[in-house]
């Protein structure tokens, strides 16, 4: 059997990092969990200049690896800046570009898409950055095509995300399409966090935390349609359900989700036709009416809209066999 290559993962880190944002790549891709079945990577935290670093919160970090570990790495990821609009050093400008050159996946997770930027690499390309520096970003790289509102961008070879938590979506976004959807699930569950949310979902919004009540009729509502995803719904079924009026269902459910009703279950479905093809060998018209697409053209057309790829080609890529092979 062919034992697929360990792909090697270079971290960036600085002095004043935030602890936080550099676990995030860490926590995704640096634990070993191939006792569950997850793929293994090589991750490697590396600094302009190798040695002890200072962080945000008070401690100091050794990192021995200098920018020599991009050269080697499949995978770059810049997982945040400094907020003080001060340049990367050119040593880390040039190690990007070259990394991109020679095809490797860059990633400016939260302000790293400040150095991507700097280095180019976003030109004429879109791309998201933390809503609070966004303004400044868009005047400082009119080239860019900012998208201030969304979790995270994959724009190909070159992905960036919003702060904090969405630094996390993009990174299992990340494993998800280079492993496919259940590595992706693996490491989201050892982690206890979603699994997967769209990019396009909104940084923030206005009412983060619905109302004590609403919220406990919701969680369960969540939960039953998790187990129904087969089944039509309409949305004043759904709202009778939690007790609402439609009005206030459609509210709240955004609120809670930070999408619409119809947007939610079409990601769940996607997600469920993605684990079925993954682990089943269901045809295809049978993992469409398990997944509530309702036919295989149906699904495919939404596959396709979703991830740029067939059901069939995905399950070609992502399936256990192939995996393993």
């Amino acid at each position: 059997m062919k034992i697929k290559p360990v792909e090697t993962i270079a971290v960036v880190a600085f002095d004043g990092i935030s602890p936080f944002h550099l676990s995030v790549p860490c926590m995704v891709f640096g634990e070993d969990r191939t006792e569950s079945g997850a793929p293994r990577f090589r991750l490697q935290v590396c600094t302009a200049q190798p040695g002890q670093l200072q962080t945000n919160a008070g401690f100091t970090l050794v990192v021995p690896h200098g920018l020599e570990a991009i050269r080697r790495a499949q995978i770059v990821v810049v997982p945040s800046w400094r907020d003080d609009g001060r340049p990367a050093p050119p040593a880390l400008i040039r190690a990007l570009q070259a990394a991109h050159r020679r095809g490797a996946i860059v990633v400016g997770l939260c302000l790293g898409a400040f150095v991507l930027a700097e280095a180019g690499l976003l030109d004429g390309r879109r791309a998201t950055t933390h809503w609070n520096l966004a303004e400044a970003f868009a005047k400082q790289y009119p080239k860019v095509t900012l998208q201030p509102e969304v979790l995270y961008v994959d724009d190909g070879d070159v992905l960036t995300s919003a702060g904090t938590a969405a630094g996390i979506d993009c990174c299992l976004h990340l494993l998800r399409v280079r492993y496919g959807a259940e590595a992706a699930n693996r490491a989201a569950r050892r982690m206890v966090v979603a699994p997967h949310r769209e990019g396009g979902q909104a940084q923030y919004i206005e009412r983060p935390v619905p109302a004590a009540a609403e919220s406990d009729r919701l969680a369960p509502l969540l939960e039953w349609l998790g187990r129904h995803l087969h089944s039509p719904h309409e949305l004043d079924g759904l709202a009778r359900r939690a007790l609402m009026s439609r009005r206030t269902f459609t509210r709240r459910f955004r609120e809670a989700t930070g999408t619409t009703v119809g947007q939610w279950l079409q990601n769940q479905r996607l997600a469920l036709a993605q684990r079925l093809l993954e682990t089943t060998g269901h045809p295809v018209e049978r993992v469409a009416t398990d997944a509530g697409f309702g036919s295989a053209v149906s699904l495919r057309k939404h596959f396709v809209a979703a991830f740029k790829t067939s059901p069939t080609a995905y399950r070609r890529q992502f399936s256990q066999e192939a995996v393993a092979a």
